[in-house]
C-alpha cells in the first residue's frame, strides 16, 4: 500500500467514524469477543500494559481498563479516538488513545506492552506493509510480551467470496490471509503458540477469521 492509499485508508476510516452512528459501523461491538473474554477469564492473561492495535471506537479497550489493565489505544482515525475517550470518560476508567498510522513511526513506544492486540484489523494491512506493521508490533511489546491477531481468512465467503482483495459494502478494501501467510509473516518475529481458522462471531452472523497467539522472540 502507497503512501497515498493509506491516506485513502485513513479518509475512509475518517468519513465512517463521522459520518455513521455506531450501531451502523460494521465492528463496532460494545460487547468483547468470547475469545478475549476467555483469555482474561482463563488467566492466560493477566492485567498488565496492553496496547490495542486498531481500537476504533474504543469498546474492547474500555473493557480491558475495566478488568484491572493499563491500556493504550491506537487507531488511525481521529474521530474514532475521539469516541473511545468519550466512551472511557463515561464508563469511568482511565485508557490513553491516540491517533496514529500502525505502519508509521511507534518509536517512542519502544518496549512499552506487555500485551498486543489487533482485532480484525491486519486485514486493512496490505502485504506490502505488513513486514512493517509486525515489526512495529515486536518493538511494541517488552521481550516475552504477547501478541494475538485475528484477521479474516481467505476461506471466509464474506464480500464476494473469492480473491484476495474484496470491497465491502462501505467502499472499503480487505486482504484476506492463508495461515501459511500468516505463519510466514509472524514466524520471524515471534514464537507461534497457536495459528488456526475459527468461527467468529459478528455483528452481522458468524465469519471464518485466523486466530493467531504468540510471544515475542
Amino acid at each position: 500500500m502507497t503512501n497515498d492509499s493509506r491516506s485513502s485508508l485513513k479518509q475512509q476510516m475518517e468519513s465512517i467514524y463521522q459520518e455513521l452512528t455506531p450501531e451502523r459501523i460494521p465492528w463496532n461491538l460494545e460487547d468483547p469477543p468470547e475469545l478475549l473474554v476467555d483469555l482474561v477469564e482463563s488467566k492466560r492473561i493477566l492485567p498488565c500494559e496492553t496496547v490495542d492495535l486498531g481500537c476504533g471506537a474504543g469498546n474492547y479497550a474500555v473493557w480491558f481498563a475495566s478488568m484491572g489493565f493499563e491500556v493504550t489505544g491506537i487507531d488511525l482515525s481521529p474521530k474514532a479516538i475521539e469516541m473511545a475517550q468519550e466512551l472511557s470518560r463515561k464508563k469511568g476508567v482511565t485508557c490513553d488513545f491516540m491517533a496514529e498510522d500502525l505502519t508509521g513511526d511507534l518509536g517512542r513506544f519502544h518496549q512499552s506492552f506487555d500485551f498486543a492486540y489487533d482485532w480484525e484489523v491486519l486485514h486493512h494491512v496490505f502485504p506490502e506493509d505488513r513486514d512493517q506493521y509486525v515489526l512495529n508490533v515486536q518493538k511494541l511489546l517488552k521481550p516475552g510480551g504477547r501478541y494475538l491477531s485475528v484477521c479474516f481468512s481467505e476461506e471466509d465467503p464474506s464480500f464476494g467470496g473469492a480473491g484476495k482483495y474484496r470491497k465491502t459494502p462501505l467502499e472499503t478494501e480487505l486482504y484476506f490471509s492463508s495461515e501459511m501467510e500468516l505463519r510466514e509473516l509472524f514466524t520471524p518475529h515471534f514464537q507461534i503458540d497457536e495459528l488456526r481458522t475459527s468461527e467468529i462471531t459478528g455483528k452481522y452472523g458468524e465469519h471464518k477469521a485466523i486466530v493467531a497467539w504468540m510471544k515475542r522472540s
